[in-house]
């Protein structure tokens, strides 16, 4: 038993260190400011990108990486995680050698946009699915926080790295570097990642909580991508993820040039801090999902983002470096509990035969957000106060999103409704059994809804 503990947490350690390395494209704001300075300072050797394109890289990646999970999913589930992390390492590799070879606007499109974003795809859509596969269904948010917390805290590492091979051999070696390192961490551990042998089931703990002990109730469901498309939890699924990374990204974007006008050459410190947030975001959200369960930690984590985006239009106008960290460090928490929130609501509404095709449905809304919401606020950055309207827009949305996870509740039929709960009433007593369950108490008793996918 001890062999197959250890197993498991060596897939999950290998997810951990394989997202480690993808992060990347959380330093993008680094590579973003070295392009934009190499434009204003002109010169042999220099970028000569239009400065209002100088973001679309980054938004292609974002499009190229939620797409391309419904590729790799498919991959995952068929040629299973190890082959499929091996491709993305290639693509990643491939992506930042064009970007080494050319400062051209096609190449870094093409290199860190379309390669370099399917490569994303590919390493994270092979890293989380055989972790979760080795565990019970009582830690699947902390398992799914802890790989995908690499993904998030990368920066930390990543940002001043970036910085220093910049400054000292310029972007286009500086990109070789980078790329050739994350080839080699990237296809190494992707011989680690492995399913559990068949008929495999994981030990239960001997008091998994009242909340799991709900779910493992519940019917097993392995659906299909077609028959969640079907399924109204999808939607609203998808929407509100659409509205928590989009909100994320936007900032996630821009944090190192806000940063540069309070903290100069340091602004990469405010990149590394909002990493930290969206890591511990990630494992926070996921622990607190198994405990109080997912609908309601998403309800708290999109509320108080709504919050900071409004508290952000104040800020961002202060000049103070110290408010702007904390306000970066809190959006990053709340923008990473999505990265856990929504794989782990995946494998419980639609199990895990078809996780990785199912979650790379899901995750399009990630990409389609990050790229929607940046483009938006680059319109609005343009006009006199743009920037306060980017966040008034982004903390709206947030609160219209947590008022969506209503539309979680189980749905009901014409002939329940005049003896069961509405779906406002359930939603609150879901809230409040694990608000109890959180602070402990264990005998509160709930209802056992019917399962739906």
């Amino acid at each position: 038993m001890s062999d197959i503990k250890n197993k498991g947490w060596n897939v999950v350690s290998a997810g951990l260190a394989i997202n480690l390395a993808l992060g990347v494209l959380y330093a993008w704001s680094i590579f973003k400011g070295a392009i934009k300075a190499s434009i204003e300072k002109g010169g042999e050797g220099a970028f000569t990108w239009d400065i209002a394109s100088i973001n679309d890289p980054y938004a292609v990646c974002c499009l190229a990486f939620a797409f391309s999970m419904i590729v790799a999913g498919k991959c995952q589930d068929k040629i299973g995680p190890a082959r499929t992390a091996l491709i993305g390492g290639v693509l990643v590799g491939a992506g930042f050698t064009m970007m080494g070879f050319s400062n051209s606007y096609i190449s870094w499109v093409l290199g860190f946009g379309v390669l370099a974003g399917s490569g994303f795809g590919f390493g994270y859509s092979a890293a989380t699915p055989p972790a979760l596969k080795w565990f019970s269904p009582s830690k699947t948010g902390l398992i799914a926080g802890i790989v995908v917390a690499g993904f998030g805290i990368a920066p930390v590492y990543i940002a001043p790295l970036a910085s220093y091979l910049i400054g000292a051999f310029g972007i286009p070696k500086a990109m070789l570097f980078l790329g050739i390192g994350f080839t080699i961490v990237v296809c190494g551990l992707s011989f680690l990642l492995v399913n559990p042998p068949k008929g495999f089931v994981p030990a239960e703990p001997a008091d998994p909580g009242p909340l799991a002990k709900l779910n493992a109730a519940k019917p097993v469901v392995n659906a299909t991508v077609s028959e969640i498309l079907r399924n109204y939890k999808f939607y609203v699924l998808w929407v509100a993820f659409f509205i928590g990374s989009g909100a994320g990204l936007m900032v996630i974007g821009s944090v190192a040039g806000l940063a540069k006008k309070s903290m100069g050459p340091m602004a990469f410190v405010a990149v590394a801090i909002m990493a930290i947030g969206n890591a511990g975001g990630r494992v926070v959200a996921g622990v607190l999902s198994d405990k109080i369960g997912r609908r309601a930690t998403l309800f708290i984590m999109l509320t108080m983002q709504a919050v900071m985006m409004f508290i952000a239009m104040a800020v961002v106008n202060s000049g103070s470096a110290v408010l702007l960290v904390l306000l970066a460090s809190f959006i990053g928490f709340n923008y990473g509990s999505n990265l856990c929130l929504f794989p782990s609501f995946a494998k419980d509404y639609w199990g895990t035969k078809n996780y990785g095709l199912n979650y790379g449905a899901l995750f399009t809304a990630w990409g389609v957000g990050g790229f929607v919401m940046g483009k938006v606020s680059e319109m609005l950055n343009a006009q006199p106060g743009g920037l306060s309207k980017s966040f008034f827009l982004a903390g709206t949305l947030c609160a219209a999103g947590a008022a969506m996870t209503i539309f979680l509740a189980e749905l009901k039929t014409a002939s329940d409704s005049e003896t069961e709960p509405s779906q406002w009433k359930e939603f609150w007593s879901e809230f409040m059994l694990g608000a109890k369950v959180f602070a402990g108490f264990e005998q509160a008793q709930v209802r056992l809804p019917r399962q739906t996918l």
